[in-house]
């Protein structure tokens, strides 16, 4: 299955297949429209001049860093502070996991541990770790025992409730709808 996050063929072609861009598409879904997220890794590798890993992250002087992402247009709505997640994100997978990030999940028999590794991740709570264990389920075949109960209401089938679900223009349309309806029923509830 070819991932469609980002709605940009170049930018969604490298989320399939880097893994270490998908997780930082992931972190930086907050507060911005999906598709600017989901792009965000693609501008940060463009500016960087190659591919993206971890380790060239981490090599990256943390001003230097922010100032690549504050660039127009900026990768994010708020560069500064998403700079230091991403450079964090990828310490952490360099410390823990040699850089690998496909190893959070590689290997992993059951979807609690990988909803625990994910959780661990920096800028991930249990929500975006829920919503990313259920990414990797629908839409990249890494189904462990029992991912689809570690992902809670995600990971069930049919859903169309976060990034997990959006293979298309119309799935796209029909998450946002679900996000906008389940926004009015908090305020109103």
């Amino acid at each position: 299955m070819r991932i469609q996050l980002a709605q940009r063929a170049e930018a969604d072609e490298l989320l399939g297949r880097n893994p270490f861009a998908l997780l930082t598409g992931m972190l930086l879904d907050q507060q911005v429209a999906m598709e600017w997220a989901f792009t965000g890794p693609y501008t940060i590798a463009e500016r960087l001049g190659g591919d993206l890993t971890p380790e060239e992250i981490v090599s990256r002087d943390p001003e230097e860093f922010a100032a690549l992402l504050a660039a127009k247009p900026a990768v994010h709505r708020y560069p500064s502070s998403m700079a230091k997640r991403v450079q964090q994100l990828a310490a952490y997978l360099v410390e823990h996991y040699d850089g690998d990030a496909e190893a959070l999940w590689r290997d992993v028999s059951e979807g609690k541990e990988v909803l625990r590794r994910l959780n661990a991740l920096p800028g991930f709570g249990k929500q975006k770790a829920q919503i990313f264990l259920a990414l990797l389920g629908k839409q990249l075949g890494v189904r462990p025992e029992g991912w689809r109960e570690a992902a809670g209401a995600y990971g069930e089938e049919g859903s169309l409730r976060s990034v997990a679900d959006v293979v298309d223009d119309d799935t796209l349309g029909k998450v946002r709808a679900a996000k906008q309806a389940a926004k009015q029923a908090a305020k109103s509830g």
